[in-house]
C-alpha cells in the first residue's frame, strides 16, 4: 500500500489506516479477542500500517486490544491514541489537565505494550484548560521520547492555531466524507496553511455509504447510532439518494459503494489519511482495495455534479455531543 506523510515531522502512515473503535465500543457488542486480532492480523498482512484508538474506547479495552495484536509488528506500525475524558469515560465530561495528561500517557504505554506512542491526540478540546497548556505538556512528553507526534481531534481553527504555536501539531482528525463535508470550509484550508495532515474518522457515513443500511435496518440497542439525529429512521429513508447515486457510479467503475467513497476521500488531498472501521474481514478486504482505485478528474466533477444537489437530512451528533466538536 502507498505510505502518505502527514504533517512536517516527518510521520508516515498507510494511505488508509484501520479505525479500531468498533471492535470494543460504539457499534454494538464488542468483537471477540480472537477475531478481533485477526482482523488487525489481516491488515498488517495487507499494508496497514496506521491504527487508531482511544483510552475511552471500552473504556481501556480497545488499548489493551492493540497493544496484544500489534506486539510483534510494533517497530513497523504507527499507534495513535486518545486524552481528554474524565476516568476515560466519554459520559465523565472532559479533563485535559496537564497532570491528566501525563496520567494517561503513562498507563496508555502500559496498554499497548510500547515505549512510545506515535500520535497522541487530545479527543476533544477542554474549554476549561487553555490549549497552550495542553500543547506544552505534549510537547515535554515529545522531548521525554514518551510521545512522537501531537493531535487534534474535532477541534475548531483557534484552537488548531493556538496549539500549533506551541507544538507543532502533526495531524487533525475530524469526520470528513461524502456526506459530511463541512471541514472543507475552513478546516482543510488552514490545514494545508500550516502544513498539518488530516485524518477522517467515519469516512463511510459511520456505516451508511457502504449501502448495507436503509430504514429498515435495526441497530444493536448499545449501538450509538440510535441516538445520532442522520440515522433516525425518516432520515436514512430521505439520505438513500446519496447511495443510489453512490452506488450507480462505482458499477461504472466496477467498484462497491465503499470503495468509491473512499477514493474520492483519498482524491481529495495527499495529505489525508483515512481511517475506516470494521469488525468484519471481508470488509476490510473491500475497503483496502479502495487504495488501488484512480478516479480521474472527469470522475471526480460526475461525483461532485451528483451530489452537490443532495441536502443530506439530519445533524450527525445529537446536541450534547455537537457541543463538543469545533471549539
Amino acid at each position: 500500500m502507498q505510505k502518505r506523510k502527514l504533517g512536517k515531522g516527518g510521520l508516515e502512515v498507510s494511505a488508509l489506516g484501520l479505525g479500531c473503535m468498533g471492535l470494543s465500543f460504539g457499534y454494538g457488542p464488542e468483537t471477540s479477542k480472537g477475531d478481533a486480532i485477526r482482523l488487525i492480523h489481516r491488515a498488517i498482512e495487507l499494508g496497514v500500517t496506521f491504527f487508531d484508538t482511544a483510552e475511552a474506547y471500552g473504556p481501556f479495552k480497545n488499548e489493551e486490544l492493540l497493544g496484544e495484536a500489534l506486539a510483534p509488528f510494533r517497530d513497523g506500525v504507527v499507534i495513535a491514541t486518545k486524552f481528554g475524558f474524565e476516568g476515560g469515560k466519554t459520559d465523565m465530561g472532559l479533563n485535559s489537565k496537564p497532570e491528566n495528561i501525563r496520567s494517561v500517557a503513562e498507563a496508555a504505554l502500559k496498554r499497548l505494550k510500547t515505549d512510545r506512542i506515535d500520535l497522541f491526540y487530545q479527543h476533544r478540546v477542554d474549554p476549561s484548560v487553555p490549549m497552550e497548556d495542553v500543547a506544552g505538556t505534549v510537547k515535554e512528553l515529545i522531548k521525554e521520547g514518551k510521545v512522537k507526534h501531537f493531535g487534534l481531534s474535532e477541534a475548531g481553527l483557534q484552537s488548531i492555531r493556538k496549539a500549533h504555536a506551541v507544538q507543532p501539531v502533526a495531524v487533525l482528525q475530524s469526520e470528513y466524507s461524502l456526506w459530511w463535508r463541512e471541514p472543507e470550509k475552513e478546516i482543510l484550508p488552514t490545514l494545508e496553511e500550516l502544513g498539518i495532515g488530516f485524518v477522517p474518522f467515519s469516512p463511510l457515513g459511520k456505516g451508511f455509504l457502504t449501502g448495507a443500511i436503509n430504514e429498515n435496518t435495526k441497530f444493536d440497542p448499545t449501538d450509538f447510532r440510535n441516538v445520532v439525529p442522520r440515522f433516525d429512521e425518516e432520515n436514512r429513508k430521505a439520505n438513500g439518494i446519496v447511495v443510489e447515486k453512490l452506488t450507480a457510479f462505482a458499477r461504472k467503475k466496477k467498484a462497491t459503494p465503499a470503495q468509491i467513497a473512499l477514493a474520492w476521500v483519498l482524491a481529495q488531498k495527499p495529505w489525508i489519511a483515512p481511517i475506516p472501521g470494521t469488525t468484519k474481514i471481508h470488509r476490510l478486504e473491500e475497503n483496502l482495495k479502495a487504495e488501488q482505485i484512480t478516479l480521474t478528474v472527469d470522475d471526480l466533477q460526475e461525483i461532485e455534479s451528483a451530489f452537490s444537489a443532495i441536502q443530506v437530512q439530519g445533524a450527525r451528533y445529537p446536541q450534547h455531543l455537537q457541543a463538543r466538536t469545533g471549539k
